[in-house]
């Protein structure tokens, strides 16, 4: 017979005797967790559980470090198709051919990156020459100012601190270079890496949506409704991070570049140009491409515009971070600030360049999927729409909702 136990639940049924001598081990475990408290009951049900998440987490990322030159040409492939799946959605409705729609989109895409890129190196070629003199220039003004200013340096000491100073910055180069996920060492990999990924781009935008049905039907039966829309979600919200992410590398790319022309400064184009492709690296990407404004603001003009120049290049990551990414960035992906930060510092910690190019775009995908996930009721709710959606390709006059 059971009755109430001291805090007023329902006190469980001791087992019987019978039951203690055929189970021993189950009894005294039973006795034990009836004397736990209920707080520590909870704590270890989760701690469980959050060491089988890492222990699978941890093993997904060592599968994806040893699968490296596959996973890095498909992370770039989907972040490609998520960056011009606007334009090519919006010629498919209107009636462009696949096939056009797809030679269109890609061979307009990197065009435009490609001009960009000889814009950009061919006004550093021309300028080269006077760039590396006027640095050298700067340099021995600098070494002078050290030996006969208030510091009165020795030679010795300024060498030290240039080979210290030089030693760090290959040490972080390295460190970037070298991420866990890079494409490879060598220009074999590199060119493989870049075919692969054209190869999956094409077979994304041609064939998108008999990949993702593929995909779907690995999982279970009655596991597929959710898949299908958390995948649709996750995919929605990527397409809408890449776009974001180019109004916001635009506006910081005609900012710092602005600022260097109307300070005098030179190379203001190429400083453009490597600032919109940085900065797509979140908050890092500008302040290192800025950083080369600020640097020949120096040897060019004097202490003084470059003092101006940093002001201009702190003045629009302030803008970035206090603006763009909480109110584009922020309301496009459902990701705070702090979290866009912690993701790309992370990225960049395991895998280089690759993880803090690739960071926010897959934090923002699991955080999509994960909420689509919890919030699903039982039974199926009608699916997002299918808008923008990569399996997509119905006009949208055509299109009812659920």
């Amino acid at each position: 017979m059971s009755g109430a136990d001291e805090t007023g639940g329902e006190r469980k049924p001791r087992p019987s005797l019978l039951e203690s001598l055929r189970n021993p081990e189950r009894t005294v475990t039973t006795e034990i967790s009836a004397g736990l408290p209920h707080g520590l009951k909870v704590t270890t049900a989760y701690a469980w559980r959050f060491v089988v998440i890492a222990v699978a987490a941890g093993i997904l990322i060592w599968i994806v470090i040893q699968l490296k030159l596959l996973v890095v040409p498909l992370l770039v492939a989907i972040l490609v198709a998520a960056l011009i799946w606007p334009g090519f959605t919006w010629l498919l409705r209107h009636r462009v051919p696949r096939w056009l729609a797809i030679v269109v989109s890609v061979i307009g895409t990197f065009a435009v990156i490609g001009g960009l890129l000889w814009l950009a190196v061919w006004q550093i070629s021309r300028e080269w020459g006077s760039v590396r003199a006027r640095t050298l220039e700067s340099v021995q003004q600098l070494r002078q100012y050290l030996v006969e200013g208030p510091l009165h340096l020795t030679e010795a000491q300024i060498d030290s601190m240039l080979s210290q100073a030089w030693t760090f910055l290959q040490q972080q180069a390295e460190l970037l270079w070298s991420g866990a996920l890079a494409i490879g060492s060598t220009v074999g990999h590199v060119a493989t890496g870049a075919v692969l990924s054209l190869f999956i781009l094409l077979c994304i935008l041609a064939d998108g949506a008999g990949i993702w049905r593929w995909v779907v039907r690995l999982f279970p039966r009655r596991a597929r409704a959710d898949v299908d829309g958390a995948g649709r979600a996750g995919w929605a919200t990527v397409v809408t991070y890449a776009r974001t992410q180019l109004l916001v590398a635009t506006i910081d790319a005609i900012g710092i570049g602005l600022g260097a022309f109307l300070l005098g400064v030179p190379l203001a184009i190429p400083i453009g140009v490597l600032v919109l492709l940085g900065a797509f690296v979140p908050f890092v990407g500008a302040i290192v491409t800025g950083t080369l404004a600020v640097f020949l603001a120096l040897v060019y003009n004097g202490p003084w515009i470059a003092f101006w120049m940093i002001i201009v290049v702190l003045g629009v990551q302030q803008l970035e971070g206090h603006v763009l990414q909480p109110l584009l960035m922020g309301s496009a992906v459902k990701v705070h600030p702090l979290a866009v930060v912690l993701v790309v510092a992370g990225g960049a910690m395991i895998a280089g360049i690759p993880g803090a190019l690739f960071a926010v775009p897959i934090a923002a995908f699991i955080n999509v999927v994960a909420v689509y996930l919890s919030h699903r009721h039982p039974g199926g709710s009608a699916p997002p729409s299918e808008a923008d959606l990569i399996w997509s390709t119905v006009p949208r006059s055509r299109r009812t909702t659920a």
